[in-house]
């Protein structure tokens, strides 16, 4: 471990023990109205949520959402420009190697301890499958070296708090409806069938993944170690996706979750990458969507919230308000209607309708209509949820969002993809 990152750990050590006193204090920031500034994406950066947050907390919040690519590059590359950062865990190798964010003390997170399972273990049952790369729990724990991994510290390099698992949408007004976990299949996106009306998500370390599984589950392709695929397999990927772009397979490649809604509204997709919003989204405007239970797994992926290693002292007690506030129950129920989860789910069971709580976590039959965090009807009376219980879903990840080791050049040979 280098000098400076033993320093910087041992300062935040000790400023823990003080801290400590003062975390428990009610809106103490209300009479000097600070401002945190938050940056991530159009998934949890909800103009709701931010005005529940301001009321709750009595401090000014301003949002900057974008894409994830886009957020991704910023927050390492300017540290300054944030407080607070929102996405996913495959950035945390990016941000802490940049030296872009600092140690969260745990000690200052009330509800830590009704964290589940996934993030400190990895699975949520005995049998659950942990799901190749950058499993959440392997990225959690800030070492005596600054390195991550999954002993147990004091200190942790992201505040576990949304997660789901992603797969893809399709238009069931144009592909026949399959089954979950036994007919749906990532090969879909490559079926020269909707050959010109296939879109993915455009983020190297996101989309990547989708057309992996794609090709594999297709037999185009066999990965020794899809989390962490070798130069030789990225050449011969993207030799194969190459092929299927120069034949028109591709209709777009979006990069936020109202381009992905507008992709399949316009009829420019009729199957594409897809986060849980985008699908609920659609299904609220009368397009029925289908969210891919695939037989071969998931690619999941958990929220990380990040301390920016610039904050100042004023700002990051407001930060830390924050995060404790977005384990406190509201937040955890709100996005529960667009589909996600909640690190500590029991919190927000009181905020869900038991028809809520039985549809979204425990995959049942929904027994009245079921809204949207819009206030619209997303779920109709009958439906089930894709894909099952919460227990069930995170229990079948193939892959999780991933930096690899041959990040650098995937990067090269993804913008080559796209660019041509």
């Amino acid at each position: 471990m280098d000098e400076p990152k033993r320093a910087t750990l041992k300062k935040i050590a000790a400023l823990g023990i003080s801290a400590g006193i003062i975390t428990h204090a009610p809106y103490v920031f209300a009479r000097k109205k600070t401002t945190l500034r938050v940056l991530g994406t159009h998934v949890t950066l909800q103009e709701a949520i931010r005005k529940q947050a301001m009321a709750d907390l009595g401090i000014d919040i301003v949002f900057q959402p974008a894409g994830s690519a886009a957020v991704l590059q910023k927050a390492s590359m300017a540290p300054g420009s944030f407080d607070l950062y929102e996405q996913w865990s495959n950035s945390i190798n990016v941000l802490w190697n940049a030296g872009s964010i600092q140690a969260i003390d745990k000690k200052r997170i009330h509800n830590f301890s009704e964290i589940n399972a996934l993030t400190k273990t990895g699975k949520l049952t005995p049998d659950a499958s942990i799901g190749a790369g950058d499993a959440p729990y392997k990225l959690l724990n800030i070492q005596d070296d600054g390195t991550l991994n999954s002993n147990e510290t004091d200190f942790i390099s992201y505040l576990p708090y949304v997660h789901n698992v992603d797969s893809f949408g399709y238009n069931t007004a144009h592909i026949p409806l399959g089954t979950a976990y036994e007919s749906e299949s990532w090969a879909w996106l490559l079926d020269e069938k909707h050959r010109g009306k296939v879109a993915i998500v455009n983020a190297p370390s996101i989309g990547i993944f989708d057309l992996a599984l794609a090709a594999q589950s297709k037999g185009l392709i066999k990965f020794n170690n899809i989390g962490a695929m070798t130069r030789q397999e990225l050449d011969k990927l993207f030799s194969i996706l190459l092929n299927y772009k120069k034949q028109g397979h591709f209709s777009g490649y979006w990069n936020s979750v109202p381009e992905s809604v507008d992709f399949m509204r316009n009829d420019r997709a009729i199957i594409e990458s897809m986060f849980s919003p985008a699908v609920e989204s659609l299904n609220s405007q009368g397009i029925n969507v289908r969210f891919a239970a695939p037989k071969e797994g998931y690619r999941g992926w958990h929220g990380v919230m990040c301390l920016s290693s610039q904050v100042n002292e004023n700002t990051k007690s407001a930060a830390y308000e924050y995060m404790n506030w977005w384990l406190s129950g509201w937040p955890g129920a709100f996005i529960a209607r667009q589909g996600y989860y909640i690190s500590n789910p029991e919190r927000s069971k009181p905020f869900l309708s038991d028809a809520e709580w039985q549809y979204w976590y425990q995959g049942q039959q929904a027994i009245e209509p079921l809204l949207n965090p819009q206030g619209k009807i997303s779920v109709t009376t009958g439906a089930m949820r894709s894909g099952g219980s919460y227990l069930k879903r995170l229990s079948n990840v193939a892959v999780w969002n991933t930096v690899m080791p041959t990040y650098d050049y995937s990067l090269q040979k993804w913008y080559e993809l796209i660019s041509r």
